[in-house]
């Protein structure tokens, strides 16, 4: 299991799949909505963020409607997981099933934006290499970030259904 680093984004409480989904870009290719995501409440978001970037959230991160567009939207533009207070039910499950760890992170108002972050999934280790602090939150099982490692739940299942047939 590897380890993410990247800098943090940091977005507040009851960030609504709307925003990095949104319904305006929905009949256009996933590029062209990833390119809008989380536009609303960071303007800057989609060209700034890079591969292995971090989002730290506050409460209630993903509320709102059942798009599955918006953790693509995350996954396409290369986010290395969401650390939040607490998550909307449909977007978690969305997270993990489309290949985007996301943690449960009590300490994420300690988070400042640009901070570079090290976590481990698996162990919940959250680290902030520049000042030697670190927190551990409850991490994602073996089997689960397998899944993740894989792309989400259909290419994990594509994969296993392929080793039995051999």
């Amino acid at each position: 299991m590897k380890i993410i680093s990247g800098r943090a984004f940091v977005f507040g409480d009851d960030i609504n799949t709307d925003v990095m989904a949104p319904g305006l870009y929905f009949k256009a290719p996933m590029a062209e909505m990833a390119r809008h995501c989380l536009e609303a409440v960071n303007p800057d978001f989609a060209r700034q963020v890079q591969p292995g970037d971090l989002i730290v959230a506050g409460r209630n991160f993903g509320v709102g409607s059942a798009r599955e567009q918006a953790a693509l939207a995350l996954t396409h533009l290369g986010v290395g997981a969401v650390l939040a207070v607490s998550f909307g039910r449909i977007f978690y499950r969305n997270a993990l099933n489309f290949g985007l760890p996301a943690l449960v992170f009590p300490g994420a108002g300690l988070i400042r934006a640009g901070d570079t972050l090290q976590l481990d999934p698996v162990t919940g280790r959250i680290e902030r290499p520049a000042t030697g602090e670190s927190w551990t939150v409850q991490g994602l099982p073996v089997h689960l970030m397998a899944m993740i490692e894989a792309g989400g739940l259909m290419p994990w299942l594509k994969l296993r259904l392929a080793k039995e047939k051999t």
